[in-house]
């Protein structure tokens, strides 16, 4: 019997102000065509690392929530090798280190024995290679290779991992992010700015630095999906699987990259989150936006008013969510509210629950 679909879909609506919280390579903020006009835009990995980072701050007693993205792997085992096994040299370690990545096929740098690529590895990985090497003098490809593909951390499972010398490695991500865009058209701005010299004599004119920053305000449409089935095989049983999806519902809400965050103080919280649970696909109401927003009195509740049309329009295509809970102060027709995010989050994780805990989920 085939498992049945589950997905969850997270809407966002947030007004951010003056800001450059996603550069491109002329130090830009990013910009996207859409619907014939220019809009903000911030990129999903920009927003995924704004995720992990705060899954980081709350690992002190939890790290299956947060891997390591890095190239300094062997050095990770290694010094986990010695941490088990303090009679090791560090010599000693980094060589049975380099041993275990190069069984997994892994390719190293011969000069500074870092991997190639970022590779991405978890606490529980990295503690499992490490009790796998103390307890085998000959070292089975197999075998490590089993250790690499277990323990998966919250950010693993659901963001991925893309090993290109080895795909028996990849973990497929259970978590879809869009690159937000704004409801509207943008006009990029500059903010010329001039620094003096404190220390520059009474009779001095001028300024020690001159510069231009650029940047732009927009109401953000922000989209997320998780397939819960995926995430439930990749961490490996369903209550994990619930606790992870409640933190990166709640954290994908609250975060914000962090890009020029000194120069702009732009930290806002959204003012309109939708988060819905379907059985057939997910649907990014980003249609909702294709004509832009325009008008003189803000663009936050026209922008709600179309993301609840699109939402409604799109029945004609698709199954009748499972259910859908909203959180906001501005006018809204979704019948289900919730107090707060965490009132959403657990409306949300009851109907998770009745779906997920059929013991066909964990075949």
């Amino acid at each position: 019997m085939s498992k049945p679909n589950l997905y969850v879909d997270i809407n966002v609506l947030q007004s951010v102000p003056s800001s450059n919280i996603n550069r491109d390579d002329t130090g830009a903020p990013k910009t996207a065509y859409y619907g014939g006009v220019v809009r903000s835009r911030v990129s999903s990995q920009s927003w995924k690392r704004a995720v992990r980072m705060m899954f980081k701050e709350q690992s002190t007693d939890a790290e299956w929530l947060a891997g390591i993205r890095t190239m300094r792997g062997p050095l990770l085992l290694a010094n986990e090798l010695q941490k088990q096994d303090s009679n090791l040299s560090s010599d000693e370690a980094m060589a049975q280190a380099v041993d275990v990545f190069n069984k997994a096929k892994i390719k190293l740098d011969k000069k500074t024995n870092q991997t190639k690529a970022l590779l991405m590895l978890s606490h529980g990985q990295i503690a499992k290679l490490a009790e796998y090497v103390r307890q085998n003098d000959e070292l089975d490809s197999k075998a490590v290779k089993e250790a690499l593909q277990g323990d998966h951390s919250l950010d693993m499972a659901l963001f991925g991992r893309m090993v290109a010398d080895d795909p028996s490695l990849n973990v497929d991500a259970a978590c879809q992010v869009a690159h937000a865009i704004s409801t509207h058209e943008i006009v990029p701005e500059y903010d010329y700015y001039t620094a003096v010299d404190d220390e520059k004599a009474d009779d001095e004119s001028g300024s020690a630095m001159i510069g231009t920053i650029e940047y732009d305000s927009a109401t953000l449409y922000r989209y997320a999906n998780v397939n819960v089935n995926e995430l439930v095989q990749s961490l490996g049983d369903v209550d994990t699987a619930v606790k992870g999806l409640q933190l990166f519902v709640k954290d994908f809400v609250l975060s914000m990259p962090t890009g020029k965050q000194n120069s702009f103080a732009n930290k806002t919280v959204p003012q309109y989150v939708l988060v819905t649970v379907r059985e057939d696909t997910p649907v990014n109401l980003v249609s909702a936006f294709e004509e832009a927003v325009k008008s003189r009195h803000g663009y936050l509740q026209p922008s709600v008013a179309k993301l609840e049309k699109e939402y409604q329009d799109t029945q004609q295509f698709v199954q009748t969510p499972l259910a859908s809970v909203v959180v906001t102060n501005k006018e809204s027709k979704i019948s289900t509210k919730a107090a707060d995010v965490d009132d959403l989050v657990s409306k949300i994780t009851e109907v998770i629950e009745s779906r997920v805990s059929d013991e066909n989920l964990n075949d």
